[in-house]
């Protein structure tokens, strides 16, 4: 066996419980499929985590993974994840088709994804005017006109963090309201560089080698009129990444991971914690929060199954 603890996904959760676990002597392994930090990464600016007054989710996530490494935390990152054998007593995760790692316990926190319109153009036009990260993109459209797509509180916060870049930003939202805080909403109205087209969505994508026009669809009347744009930012909320589990862990309807108060799954040994599972909320905060839950169940559970071994 080479670890006690596998923990599949390096955002906020994972990387929380990984601190979490390393720190209580566990022995521990992160595998993340992409770069660390995940959704965290894609913040530009995070002004409501507690007791740091202001700070990029990039630079973040790179304490968080510096504090998991400091207390011997192994994380290995930009892989593969090609099978996971979850039903034994000892867990297996396959990586690269090539690399097998097994453990005690599993935490699964692979977090979730951009959901996209799926709209025609769209898969045509992403990296060369649609983007769905802020913070990577922002730059490209200095003095340009964009629109943000949604009416959450991603959607308003990156919209104010673009008016750095662009000339104009337009919010077009399918509701005549915003489902965001207060706070979010009174920013984004405040900002005169923000205009609002509500009720509507983008139903179609147009360029040649970069996107320049797109077409803005009344839902109430069905009108639908073309603007000539520069980009397009697209923050409609997540799906979650558990295609994989969808034959092993028990999930809603939703694709997201069903866990109890100890943050178990169906499946003994195998915990889960972050965006992947199914809750209200979706938070750096309520992620590491999770992770930290999720850890200190698993330290029990790893120590009870060390006691059991010696005891045979």
């Amino acid at each position: 066996m080479d670890y006690d603890v596998i923990v599949i996904g390096g955002g906020a959760a994972g990387l929380t419980a990984g601190i979490y676990l390393s720190r209580a002597k566990v022995k521990t392994l992160i595998l993340n499929e992409g770069t660390i930090g995940g959704q965290m990464v894609l913040t530009h600016e995070i002004a409501n985590y507690p007791g740091v007054e202001n700070v990029s989710g990039y630079e973040l996530s790179n304490i968080m993974k510096k504090q998991a490494k400091s207390f011997g935390c192994e994380i290995k990152a930009n892989l593969r994840v090609t099978n996971l054998q979850l039903q034994d007593e000892i867990k297996s995760v396959e990586v690269n088709s090539k690399d097998v790692y097994t453990a005690n316990a599993v935490i699964i926190a692979t977090g979730g994804k951009s959901r996209t319109l799926g709209v025609p153009g769209e898969n045509i036009f992403k990296g060369k005017g649609i983007s769905y990260c802020a913070t990577c993109d922002g730059d490209f459209f200095q003095d340009k006109e964009i629109i943000v797509v949604g009416g959450g509180n991603s959607a308003l916060e990156e919209a104010v963090s673009l008016t750095k870049y662009a000339s104009k930003v337009t919010i077009v939202h399918q509701f005549d309201h915003f489902q965001a805080v207060e706070h979010a909403i009174l920013e984004a109205q405040n900002n005169p560089k923000i205009d609002f087209i509500m009720e509507s969505t983008i139903s179609h994508f147009y360029g040649d080698e970069k996107l320049h026009e797109v077409d803005i669809k009344n839902l109430t009347t069905g009108e639908i009129t073309p603007k000539e744009i520069d980009g397009v930012f697209v923050f409609i909320g997540y799906v979650p990444n558990t295609e994989k589990l969808k034959d092993t862990i028990r999930l809603n309807s939703f694709g997201e991971i069903i866990v109890n108060q100890n943050y178990e799954t169906n499946i003994k040994g195998v915990f889960a914690a972050g965006d992947s599972i199914q809750k209200k909320y979706r938070q750096i905060t309520t992620a590491v929060a999770d992770g930290t839950i999720a850890a200190l169940n698993v330290i029990e559970y790893v120590n009870i199954q060390k006691k059991e071994l010696t005891e045979v």
